[in-house]
């Protein structure tokens, strides 16, 4: 079954944003990839804000859907971030995170993609905060593990293999969870 017209721009760009960046994409590419045409881009997205915000709200739900199913799938515990981020690190496909990299690109003009980034790094530190068993420090160690998941992101992205940076988050998960235990 084809996509709707929407459905089909609002693919064809989030590849595009998220493979060659959201500044190096122009309006016209998305429109000659996604085969619509310039009236029918305009009637369902009126600027290119518009449509770098339905972008990221998308890339925000696909990704954190799958976040939280590959944790479940890992063993639905906090070790469960190491396997689910070497999926994703592993993919042909990856280009870092389409949240960090947005910041970068446009979160200083575009303020919704900086409201949708953020909602995005909340969504995520409740992800993992999930994982944790109840105590006085979870929140505290989601959010620094969420730190640490951000800068494996990046190292991976960097590197020629994300091996060294998965070795590196499973060092600060097994440190937390040994923080943890002791309290």
């Amino acid at each position: 079954m084809d996509l709707a017209p929407d459905a089909r721009i609002l693919h064809t760009a989030h590849d595009l944003f998220y493979r060659d960046g959201i500044r190096a994409t122009g309006i016209d590419r998305v429109i000659a990839e996604s085969g619509v045409a310039k009236k029918t881009f305009y009637r369902y997205f009126p600027s290119k804000d518009a449509l770098i915000v339905a972008f990221l709200d998308y890339r925000h739900e696909v990704w954190i859907t799958w976040f939280r199913e590959a944790l479940q799938r890992h063993g639905g515990r906090l070790p469960a971030l190491v396997p689910a981020l070497a999926e994703w690190f592993g993919a042909d496909a990856y280009r870092g995170c389409a949240f960090i990299n947005s910041v970068v690109e446009v979160g200083g003009t575009l303020p919704q993609a900086m409201e949708i980034s953020r909602r995005h790094k909340r969504d995520m530190t409740a992800a993992i905060r999930a994982l944790m068993p109840a105590s006085r420090t979870a929140k505290a160690d989601a959010q620094a593990l969420a730190l640490a998941v951000d800068g494996a992101i990046v190292a991976a992205q960097f590197a020629d293999s994300p091996a060294d940076a998965l070795k590196a988050l499973a060092r600060v998960v097994r440190a937390v969870r040994r923080d943890a235990r002791a309290e």
